[in-house]
């Protein structure tokens, strides 16, 4: 497991003065990054590999609001991975409150976006992870 420290920037609250929901997907991305990076390798390898995490699915539920200047902690996990997707789980946090939870599945694409496979030396440094819950 991996956890993101944010502070929530005035930028990313809405008119009601709170956290915008479309803000959540982009902290999972953030989480979802350092979790590579912590875990596996960087993004930017990926990248440099010409392979990318697309998204599939995106889901995350709103338990309360968080405000501008509020800390909150984005902890993510790896779920599950297979032959070309992988699922990544989401707890975000303000303090001890749990305030959402998000889940985020991803197909691996190369550069021209067509599906291909997690290499599988990557895919099974990952899948040991996942049976982990983190390391």
């Amino acid at each position: 497991m991996s956890v993101l420290e944010h502070r929530v920037a005035f930028w990313e609250t809405d008119a009601m003065g709170i956290m915008h929901h479309a803000n959540y997907v982009k902290l999972l991305e953030m989480a979802r990054v350092l979790w590579l990076r912590e875990h596996d390798v960087p993004y930017r390898d990926w990248v440099d590999q010409e392979r990318h995490f697309a998204v599939t699915h995106v889901d995350v539920r709103y338990r309360r609001a968080v405000r501008f200047d509020d800390p909150i902690q984005v902890a993510v996990w790896l779920e599950w991975v297979k032959g070309a997707s992988c699922g990544i789980a989401y707890e975000v946090r303000a303090g001890e409150e749990l305030v959402a939870t998000g889940r985020t599945e991803h197909g691996m694409v190369d550069g021209t976006g067509r599906v291909v496979r997690i290499p599988a030396e990557r895919r099974e440094s990952m899948a040991r992870k996942a049976a982990g819950r983190g390391d």
